[in-house]
């Protein structure tokens, strides 16, 4: 009988394991069919596993839609501008790799068999090509009746190349051309048939300049009034690198930008935090923050040098767009606060040289002002380089020249020197500073004593040559990331007990050095 009940048992494992098997082999069949009924998705084609953030982002602004026949209707004007863009980025990537992948979804045969063979001959000859486009302004010539075919031409398409030759850099330029471009409907989605490139003298731009802020003769002026750089690098004492965040107080800034102010200084640098802002889609409750901390500012009439990019390091060709629209939307918005001194592009991208490349940065950097300064003509640019030596670098880009000084004191004065030499730009010491960090993690380390007399030479020497100068910084900090500095804790110490107030918001025998003495 038991035997019986367990033949039973097995039977029925048997037979809805079989069954079992047979549904997931169905599932699967049907999967198979619906992926060869659908084709390939265009998320791959991308090379990203879902498309649900942009990676491709030039400025685009249609000049016209004016069509003799069939009206263009916006969701069709969305989806043809996006494959456009889709299309110069697949393309983008393939001269980059000489990889043809994507493009069969974004060009038609013919149109795709020159590309092939321009990305052939590229191969054999050892060519790479990093190349992306800034900005776009398509106007309409034809749409058929059919909504099938769409004939436009997108005029002064800005675009930057580096071309490569055996992986040594051979060309690098900027230029601007209009493009012919003819693209079908084809399975639901937009591919160009024909594309004709038509160079052009890129044509200077009309931009209004009525400048708030500007350099002549060497000197900074507001307002057609002189101006001279003597402020501080800001975080919140609760919140350091993390000043747009949850723990955002509008009453402590508040607090502190009377403290800076009253301390006969004039003006405070903040940092922009690419990522946490929202890359290329800003995120709004972060501008709204940061626009409290510019009416405060005011209030306090302190003025604002804004760094643009910290915590960023990329610098691809491939991501400049992105970056682009990061500038835009925070520039476009600001650009007539009256707190607004200057922007600054990048902190210490300096530091970024060796992993990253020189000639990737400064290009990265050279084109960013050129982008910011279509949106704001009105106010200075500078670059918080990390070091002096590094800081003459496009110094025909910027209005003033930002330098970092974290040596020892002696040799200041052949830094400073050899970088006023190489040039008549106003010079701003934009970061120094010294740790009082004497303590567990530092038993040898700096006492609150030895970093009021530091901060008083550097003061004598500011005065000697007439230096501007933001110090850094004005708390003391209970916690310091270790994104910013590491998880070892002695390097941690260090980085909490540069302030000029102590953790409880005592002022430390340094501030009575704050200022211009």
């Amino acid at each position: 009988m038991v035997k019986s009940i367990n033949k039973n048992i097995y039977r029925g494992l048997l037979i809805i394991t079989f069954l079992v098997i047979n549904v997931l082999v169905i599932m699967s069949i049907s999967k198979i069919l619906s992926y060869f009924k659908t084709g390939a998705d265009r998320s791959a084609m991308l090379h990203v596993e879902v498309k649900n953030e942009d990676v491709y982002l030039p400025k685009v602004k249609w000049k016209s839609l004016a069509n003799p026949g069939r009206p263009m209707e916006k969701q069709t004007q969305y989806e043809i501008q996006q494959d456009y863009l889709d299309a110069w980025y697949v393309r983008n990537i393939a001269y980059k790799t000489n990889d043809s992948f994507g493009l069969q979804d974004f060009y038609t045969d013919n149109s795709r068999k020159k590309l092939l063979k321009y990305i052939n001959d590229n191969k054999k000859k050892g060519i790479a090509i990093e190349n992306t486009t800034l900005t776009h302004h398509p106007e309409l010539d034809f749409y058929s009746a059919d909504g099938q075919l769409i004939v436009f031409t997108d005029h002064q398409v800005e675009q930057y190349r580096r071309v490569y030759k055996d992986k040594k850099l051979a060309i690098e330029a900027l230029d601007t051309a209009n493009y012919k471009v003819l693209m079908l409907l084809e399975d639901g989605f937009w591919r160009i048939r024909h594309m004709i490139r038509e160079p052009l003298q890129k044509q200077a731009d009309s931009i209004e300049v009525n400048a708030f802020a500007k350099v002549k003769e060497g000197k900074i002026y507001v307002n057609n009034k002189p101006f001279e750089i003597q402020g501080i690098n800001y975080y919140p004492q609760k919140s350091p690198w993390d000043m747009f965040g949850d723990d955002f107080d509008e009453e402590i800034i508040a607090q502190d930008f009377k403290i800076i102010k009253e301390a006969q200084l004039n003006s405070i640098r903040i940092f922009i935090q690419y990522e946490d802002f929202g890359k290329a889609v800003l995120v709004e409750e972060k501008l709204q923050k940061l626009k409290k901390v510019l009416d405060i500012a005011f209030e306090q009439e302190l003025k604002v040098v804004i760094t643009l990019f910290d915590f960023y390091g990329d610098y691809s060709v491939l991501d400049w767009t992105l970056t682009h629209r990061h500038v835009e939307q925070i520039v476009s918005r600001f650009k007539n606060h009256e707190a607004i001194l200057a922007w600054d592009i990048k902190n210490e991208p300096d530091l970024d040289f060796k992993n990253r490349g020189e000639k990737n940065v400064l290009a990265w950097l050279e084109m960013t002002m050129t982008q910011l300064k279509k949106y704001d003509p009105n106010h200075l640019i500078t670059i918080g380089w990390a070091t002096a030596e590094a800081a003459a670098l496009l110094k025909d880009k910027v209005d003033f020249i930002s330098f970092h000084y974290y040596l020892q004191l002696n040799d200041f004065d052949q830094h400073y020197r050899k970088l006023k030499i190489a040039t008549n730009k106003p010079l701003v010491m934009q970061e120094y500073g010294l740790s009082s960090n004497r303590g567990l993690w530092s038993p040898f380390g700096i006492t609150e004593e030895k970093q009021a007399k530091y901060h008083q030479v550097m003061q004598e020497k500011i005065k000697r040559y007439n230096l501007q100068f933001m110090s850094w910084t004005l708390y003391d900090f209970d916690n310091v990331p270790s994104s910013v500095v590491g998880s070892l804790p002695w390097r941690k110490h260090k980085q909490k007990h540069f302030g000029f107030l102590d953790h409880n918001g005592n002022k430390k025998p340094a501030f009575k050095y704050i200022a211009k003495q």
